[in-house]
């Protein structure tokens, strides 16, 4: 089905079922191929419709409990296998959920939640602090930090460490910061990863890992530490990081929702026609073989909206067709960058829409109501592209779902 819409302004957006049938039909003429990056989608949230009257905001922020009482844990889950189906490993309780709103209390839950669901691709989950009622000191960083990286184990995840904020706040040096993170891994076990997000996610992060620290950080256990999560927006940095980490056989896992395509190719990422670049050895992560090469894998929060594309990209990127996967990811990263545009922390309210424009949850409600944070027309260019991409799995119930948001704004 092939259906045209009329927008407000005279905008045509077209919606078409079907739109990735051609491209799972030439997939399944190729055949199984072993994957060649490793990929985990940062899910969202998902609410219950009566959390709109709970007259939370970003600027009168709810309380944990009250957070807790309103998630739908079942819709939350349901977004989680699917992902899951769709070949991709869960990124738990991350800043797409928004970990730094909801409290340890529900970041728990989710990642007890994703550990009991039978995902064949596995989890990630964020370790931070966040469940001690204050931070004395660097010894407080540490325990709390070995306390969520062993309650992430115990679930069946791979932990992530999430930054620290303290250590910013307190402008400590890179010598603090190596023997804070120094002190974390010998008292816990691997494999873990370390994050490293950008102040333009979350503003308190502003000069995280000063100096030569992150570095560091990464050379001191590469037997724990399998590689990072690097969310900082600037490719370039990216790719001498990611070579810096090979030459350790550690992983740099994306989180650049602005330049993955060519980040996940491989090579220069200026070179914009280049082939992916190859697989030079493989290693093990969690009982996982991991290819390694000069390409980053991903830890991506557009993945949550993009899911379906993007997994048959990176399917033919496994087979080396980098034409094919280009023409599928091309689209992907241009919803990415209205997505993730200025302010960027508030990418979420994306996410939400789209999922429930797909009809994968009944509400776009978030907590604190930052769906909200965004204004009618950031959204219908989402819609436009996330068409464009291939994402609406049912034409029909896109529009209607459209419809009704044009109704009511």
């Amino acid at each position: 089905m092939r259906i045209q819409a009329t927008l407000p302004d005279g905008r045509q957006l077209t919606l078409q079922d079907g739109l990735l049938d051609a491209a799972r039909a030439a997939l399944d003429a190729l055949g199984a191929a072993t994957p060649v990056r490793l990929a985990y989608a940062a899910a969202h949230l998902v609410l219950r419709p009566e959390y709109r009257h709970s007259g939370h905001s970003l600027q009168r922020p709810g309380a944990a409990a009250e957070i807790a009482a309103a998630v739908d844990w079942d819709a939350s889950m349901a977004l989680r296998q699917r992902l899951d189906r769709l070949g991709f490993g869960v990124a738990e309780a991350m800043d797409t959920a928004q970990r730094f709103a909801i409290g340890w209390d529900t970041a728990a839950r989710l990642i007890t939640e994703c550990g009991r669901q039978p995902l064949a691709h596995g989890f990630v989950a964020g370790a931070g602090v966040d469940h001690l009622p204050r931070i004395r000191g660097r010894a407080d960083l540490v325990d709390g930090a070995v306390h969520q990286v062993r309650f992430i184990q115990d679930a069946g995840g791979i932990p992530i460490l999430l930054p620290l904020a303290w250590l910013a706040q307190q402008r400590c040096d890179a010598a603090a910061y190596v023997d804070v993170y120094g002190s974390i891994l010998r008292q816990v076990q691997g494999p873990l990863f370390v994050h490293w997000l950008g102040a333009m996610f979350h503003p308190a992060l502003l000069d995280y890992f000063p100096g030569d620290s992150f570095s560091r950080v990464l050379a001191l256990d590469p037997g724990k530490v399998r590689g990072a999560k690097l969310s900082l927006l600037d490719a370039a940095m990216e790719l001498r990081l990611r070579r810096e980490l090979l030459a350790r056989d550690q992983v740099l896992l994306t989180g650049d929702d602005l330049h993955f395509l060519r980040l996940l190719r491989g090579g220069d990422p200026a070179e914009p026609d280049a082939d992916a670049a190859p697989v030079q050895r493989w290693t093990w992560i969690g009982g996982r073989r991991v290819a390694l090469g000069d390409f980053s894998h991903a830890l991506l929060g557009v993945f949550d909206a993009v899911a379906a594309p993007a997994s048959l990209a990176l399917r033919f990127l496994a087979h080396g067709a980098t034409s094919r996967y280009r023409e599928l990811m091309e689209p992907c990263e241009a919803l990415g960058r209205v997505l993730f545009e200025p302010p960027t922390q508030h990418y979420k309210a994306g996410l939400a829409f789209l999922c429930w424009l797909n009809g994968e949850q009944d509400n776009f409600l978030l907590v604190n109501r930052e769906d909200q944070a965004r204004d009618r027309e950031h959204f219908l260019r989402l819609a436009i592209l996330a068409a464009a991409a291939g994402v609406f799995q049912d034409a029909a119930l896109a529009r209607a779902r459209l419809q009704d948001f044009l109704a009511c704004d």
